[in-house]
């Protein structure tokens, strides 16, 4: 691993000089109405990421009993919609097979995301729960909660192409975290805007969600293999003053020549003030068993390493 350092770093010394011409630096221009999409979070290292940004309350009962609302149209995903024993409304995706030892990377990476000031809507890790439907009480496998309602409403989708942050350093930063967590699916259908209702006030997020498919060989949905994901390469240099990212996934465009080894830097520092305990609880709040998530979480801090080296470590 220090030998592919070492060689990256040699890459980006020769291809990228400094910066190029052409590039345009990414800033945080805070007359832009950036907390919809990102807040500068406050002491990353006291963050909770089993728990998340919400109280403990606001998770789903992991023994509690739930009655069926609706099941999967054919053709859709393969989501069910339940209620618990108070009334809320859970969406469960499970659209990748649980293997042993596995969990949920949605929750994990929703933990992380949160931890960095980027707005989630809760979302839980349940492995099996007990359901009412036409055919009686039984038990289902379970997957990823996320809450409806509440005071999150969603209100459509936002474009990556065409919203108020392109190029913005905290925009360029969460494509860089996508990256280095091998999202394969860096695509619109992804995110969501949210009226989130505060008081008599409601406030817009900009959401990215639905991330299934992400810790496996790039490009290919739902790898979830530790040893595959671990031979990803991230960042592979630096040419024309942009970094060159190992992503062969959708929305290529957003990849390509866009991202600079600055916006590399500043998203790697903030991850790096992530202790490896807070991994170890993002990772067992998704249902990952302490030796799988040890793998990941090493691979995942390695390219934290990495992206520090590519960016530079003067960051305030």
């Amino acid at each position: 691993m220090r030998t592919l350092f070492a060689s990256l770093l040699l890459i980006a010394a020769v291809s990228s000089p400094q910066h190029a011409a052409d590039v345009r630096p990414t800033m945080l221009p805070w007359d832009a109405p950036l907390r919809e999409l990102w807040q500068r979070p406050a002491e990353i290292e006291d963050q909770n990421l089993f728990d998340g940004p919400w109280d403990r309350g606001e998770a789903p009962d992991q023994s509690g009993e739930y009655v069926l609302v609706s099941r999967p149209l054919a053709g859709a995903a393969p989501q069910l919609l339940v209620a618990d024993e108070s009334g809320r409304e859970w969406a469960i995706e499970r659209t990748v097979p649980v293997r042993q030892g596995y969990g949920s990377i949605e929750v994990v990476l929703s933990r992380v995301l949160s931890a960095l000031g980027y707005h989630q809507p809760p979302v839980y890790f349940v492995r099996s729960f007990t359901v009412r439907d036409s055919r009686g009480l039984h038990e289902e496998p379970g997957g990823r909660f996320r809450r409806q309602g509440g005071a999150m409403l969603p209100r459509g989708g936002w474009s990556w192409e065409q919203n108020p942050f392109v190029d913005m350093r905290p925009y360029q930063g969460l494509l860089v975290v996508l990256l280095m967590f091998n999202a394969s699916q860096i695509d619109n259908a992804n995110n969501t805007l949210y009226d989130v209702v505060r008081g008599d006030e409601a406030v817009r997020w900009y959401v990215v969600r639905d991330l299934a498919a992400t810790l496996g060989p790039s490009g290919l949905a739902a790898g979830l293999d530790v040893e595959s994901f671990a031979r990803g390469r991230f960042v592979t240099g630096v040419a024309r003053g942009f970094a060159q990212f190992d992503y062969a996934g959708s929305h290529q465009v957003l990849v390509r020549d866009r991202i600079t080894p600055d916006d590399v830097g500043w998203t790697s520092f903030l991850l790096d003030r992530l202790s490896e305990g807070q991994w170890q609880e993002a990772f067992r709040a998704g249902g990952y068993e302490p030796r799988i998530a040890a793998g990941f979480i090493t691979a995942l801090r390695d390219r934290v390493a990495l992206g520090r080296r590519i960016g530079g470590d003067d960051w305030p």
